[in-house]
């Protein structure tokens, strides 16, 4: 489930700043295209706010990884090493790494 869109610029930071954090941490360009949204899950031992990003790559390689915290709360530190690239591949087998 989304949870509810936050318009505030606080948010609009937070979301800009890791949009960019992942652009730096994984060598892509300004065109790339980078997604992050915070959800709300509701499976029982899920943390109650989680951020998901994902992103494309030029070939058009989806990836995709989750930080257990919500937006704003997203240090430069929490995302996956560049080299876990390969492990990030969102290829919706179901089988996820992080």
């Amino acid at each position: 489930m989304l949870v509810p869109a936050r318009k505030g610029r606080e948010h609009r930071q937070a979301v800009q700043r890791l949009r960019q954090w992942t652009r730096e941490r994984f060598n892509l360009d300004d065109t790339s295209v980078v997604m992050a949204v915070q959800i709300a899950c509701e499976v029982p031992g899920c943390p109650p706010i989680e951020t998901v990003v994902a992103f494309w790559a030029k070939d058009g390689t989806r990836y995709r990884f989750k930080v257990f915290k919500p937006i704003a709360e997203v240090v430069y530190d929490d995302l996956p090493y560049g080299w876990l690239l390969q492990a990030l591949i969102d290829d919706d087998t179901g089988l996820e790494c992080c």
